[in-house]
């Protein structure tokens, strides 16, 4: 054999080797986003399965029981119960998207491992003479601690 079929060979040895190792087990670990909306007309799918679920905080639905801390995420059309023992983070209120990483149960409760809010990318600062609302600020992050 000619030492360009052997280097041939190694390449696409190597080339498969790699597209095994890279795209072999990427369905296993691709985490779907879905609304609340999908969530409901796929939940057999759903269950056990890590997934990221976003929508809203609905206005209401905040409360804390220890270190836990529950509410709902809605779209408008569907209404998902979450619980989580993260500690949310120092923006998260009523009203604000939120983006959930974690697993559904039977009882189609969502058990939250990550919790993501959504915010604006742009700084406005406050007019001149303006003081920030604290209590928006900081109304649920004291009611969780």
């Amino acid at each position: 054999m000619s030492p360009k079929l052997y280097v041939f060979i190694a390449v696409a040895l190597i080339g498969g080797a790699l597209a095994f190792v890279s795209f072999g087990s990427l369905g296993e670990n691709l985490v779907y986003y879905w609304s609340p909306s999908e969530l409901a007309a796929n939940r057999d799918k759903a269950v056990g399965a890590t997934i990221r679920l976003g929508g809203l905080v609905e206005a209401g639905s905040v409360s804390t029981q220890g270190t836990a801390l529950s509410f709902v995420v809605t779209d408008g059309a569907e209404r998902v119960p979450v619980q989580t023992s993260e500690i949310p983070p120092a923006m998260f209120r009523e009203g604000i998207g939120v983006v959930v990483e974690g697993t559904v149960d039977d009882t189609g409760r969502f058990t939250s491992k990550r919790l993501m809010v959504k915010h604006d990318n742009e700084y406005k600062a406050p007019a001149e003479g303006e003081m920030p609302d604290h209590d928006a600020m900081f109304g649920v992050v004291e009611e969780t601690r």
